[in-house]
């Protein structure tokens, strides 16, 4: 069963599918070492030892995949078939354990089978669909991880993108010839100018709608310490962005568990945003990157709930909250 841990960050969609262990210890994970689990946390980095160093080591785009043992690899909650042979598709796989604390079976799990997820993936912005095409954009980071569905996400920065841009039919074409796209770099800031984004989200045909798109910022302040900040810049149903740039209404929730269903009667299938930052420094190095989220749909433990016709523990979740993330957009001053 989780812990019920304080959360590291104050981030409500920080929480999916987390590992909180220790597998150096085969124990549970104390919070002075969870924030590592977070790629924010190794961009932010990045940024610090950019000041030192002169040079970024984290400097890398985003994109998903999956740790799969069985020769399987499935990424629809629908069709998991586990990532390793002891977790493949049975009424009772959800409660065998896949590792031991302190690697002694009296002590009970330190992971069972329920907390493994179904595949990510990773999006690929190539020009052509050709195997040096793909490489080149893996190359120019021009590339975005999904937890598992199939979102189309496209995002361009640059300092004279205006809100109508988001209509035009050459978006991409716009967004190429005056500005840079996921995975490119910003610097020296026009004088009296602010980054401004153009965003393009849609959800996947056969899944969930798409609940908000997200742009998360990092900095690095005076003191040579990386700040986090999040901004909601579009919104499904309605609802509304508050002063501090966030939205605390959600979006809800269609799911039957019982029956492992959901509709897309919530949500929207398209989302667009035009972004400036409202709080840009010139002369602060910082990052951006898109975080898409979609509705909740039924976990994998839920279809195998309603298949197999059991009732698991009330610790194991039933839902699933999926996502996608851009690579990050990065600012650098001038010299």
């Amino acid at each position: 069963m989780p812990s019920a841990r304080p959360e590291p960050f104050t981030d409500e969609f920080a929480n999916f599918e987390r590992w909180d262990i220790n597998f150096s210890k085969m124990e549970p994970a104390q919070n002075s070492v969870l924030h590592g689990n977070y790629v924010r946390s190794a961009l932010k980095l990045g940024l610090e030892l950019d000041a030192k160093l002169g040079t970024n080591p984290y400097k890398a785009g985003l994109i998903g995949g999956n740790d799969a043992h069985v020769g399987v690899v499935t990424t629809r909650e629908d069709n998991f078939f586990a990532e390793f042979a002891n977790g493949l598709p049975s009424p009772d796989r959800w409660k065998t354990p896949l590792a031991m604390i302190d690697n002694d079976p009296k002590k009970g799990p330190l992971v069972s089978v329920w907390g493994e997820q179904a595949a990510g993936l990773g999006g690929v912005w190539a020009r052509e669909n050709t195997r040096e095409a793909i490489w080149d954009a893996l190359k120019r980071k021009e590339v975005y991880a999904t937890t598992g569905d199939r979102p189309i996400i496209r995002v361009f920065a640059g300092w004279e993108f205006v809100q109508a841009d988001l209509e035009r039919p050459d978006f991409a074409a716009n967004g190429y010839a005056h500005g840079v796209p996921m995975g490119g770099d910003l610097s020296k800031a026009p004088t009296g100018k602010r980054p401004a984004f153009v965003v393009h989200a849609m959800r996947d045909p056969d899944g969930p709608n798409l609940d908000r798109i997200q742009i998360i910022k990092g900095w690095l302040g005076k003191d040579g310490k990386a700040q986090e900040r999040i901004f909601d810049v579009a919104l499904s149903g309605g609802r509304k962005i508050g002063p501090d740039g966030r939205c605390k209404t959600l979006v809800g929730s269609t799911v039957d568990v019982a029956n492992a269903t959901y509709t897309n009667t919530i949500g929207a299938s398209i989302l667009s945003a035009y972004w400036k930052d409202p709080a840009f420094d010139a002369t602060q190095h910082a990052f951006y990157y898109v975080r898409v989220i979609q509705i909740p749909s039924p976990r994998w433990t839920a279809y195998d709930q309603k298949r197999y016709g059991i009732k698991m523990a009330d610790y194991v979740p039933m839902t699933v909250t999926d996502r996608a993330y851009t690579s990050p957009i990065w600012y650098t001053p001038a010299k």
